[in-house]
């Protein structure tokens, strides 16, 4: 591994740079990463998604499974309806720091809750 010259870090394996890119390739869509910002305020079920987010229930649970297969969410069954929720906090901790600092750059005050369709998504 060569070190890079701002800071002396090494440089990751390859393998986790292409785990990253195709983590970071699934939230490159407005919609995902709508979903992952909505369920890391909380967890919800796909027809509360789908109000949240504009979506339509096919769509955002077509959605929903790519995130789930790539283990960004994850489902519980609470009775007769699947609930969803962020599996990984650190994702939660990239969309949440992304999105806020977008949000700041674009005046928005940082507590509200930031709806990607305002940033032309």
């Amino acid at each position: 591994m060569s070190t890079g010259s701002g800071g002396g870090l090494q440089d990751p394996p390859a393998e986790v740079l292409a785990e990253a890119a195709a983590a970071f390739g699934l939230l490159a869509t407005p919609a995902r990463l709508h979903i992952v910002w909505a369920l890391a305020q909380g967890e919800s079920d796909v027809t509360g998604l789908a109000e949240r987010v504009g979506g339509t229930l096919p769509s955002v649970s077509q959605h929903l499974t790519k995130l789930k297969l790539a283990g960004l969410v994850r489902s519980r069954r609470e009775g007769r309806r699947q609930v969803y929720l962020v599996d990984d906090p650190d994702v939660v901790a990239v969309v949440r720091l992304m999105v806020g600092q977008l949000a700041e750059r674009a005046g928005h005050p940082s507590q509200e809750p930031v709806r990607l369709r305002e940033f032309g998504a």
